[in-house]
């Protein structure tokens, strides 16, 4: 189902930028289940019937929150900045990569998205489907595209570029994400600098995937 909320996230207008924000501070608290249209539109300070005009259902109103906040990272230029411009090492591209990703980690909600999906997605799968629409399926397909490039280049040997981008966000999310995910405090408050993860995902994964010398 696409998003019905015309523009962007940066050109909303004040009052659906009101509402997403009430919307995504009461799903991520309650649950999918326990929100509907009047609270959202009393947490915004709207009129039920402005929401209802704007989005026409709660599904709508959710799929339009995950959709802004994926956009933080797919339509500010942290991606874009990633595949366009000139051909750069595959060293560059990863870390380039692996920084976005952290930073998108360290300045969001997607701790508490990712929670919520998993909370939800037994019940109502949609939601993890959306989940990964939204924001990962184009993320991965921007990686791959560059280690598609880097192939070609004869940067890196790779014979599925998919499953190595799966495999070094799985580097990364590891360390990053899970344990704060899963909520395990003595590992959270213990992690290696951003900087050293990145270099050491880098370093790990050019390890398997660097070509061949001679």
């Amino acid at each position: 189902m696409a998003n019905t909320v015309e523009g962007s996230a940066a050109a909303e207008p004040e009052t659906t930028g009101k509402i997403l924000d009430a919307a995504q501070a009461l799903f991520l608290r309650d649950g999918y289940a326990g929100v509907n249209l009047d609270r959202i539109a009393k947490s915004a300070g709207v009129a039920r019937q402005t929401l209802y005009n704007r989005f026409g259902s709660k599904e709508s109103v959710f799929r339009s929150m995950l959709d802004r906040h994926w956009s933080k990272l797919l339509q500010t230029g942290r991606i874009d900045d990633l595949v366009d411009g000139a051909p750069q090492s595959a060293e560059a591209v990863l870390r380039r990569f692996a920084q976005a990703i952290l930073a998108f980690v360290a300045e969001t909600d997607q701790v508490s998205f990712i929670r919520l999906v998993v909370a939800e997605s037994r019940r109502l799968p949609w939601i993890a489907e959306e989940f990964y629409r939204a924001g990962k399926e184009p993320l991965l397909k921007a990686l791959v595209g560059q280690l598609d490039r880097l192939v070609t280049d004869g940067h890196i040997e790779c014979r599925s570029t998919e499953l190595a981008a799966h495999q070094f966000f799985g580097l990364l999310q590891e360390v990053t994400l899970w344990p704060q995910v899963m909520g395990i405090v003595e590992f959270v408050t213990d992690l290696p600098p951003a900087d050293e993860i990145v270099e050491e995902s880098v370093a790990t994964f050019m390890a398997r995937y660097a070509p061949a010398a001679g």
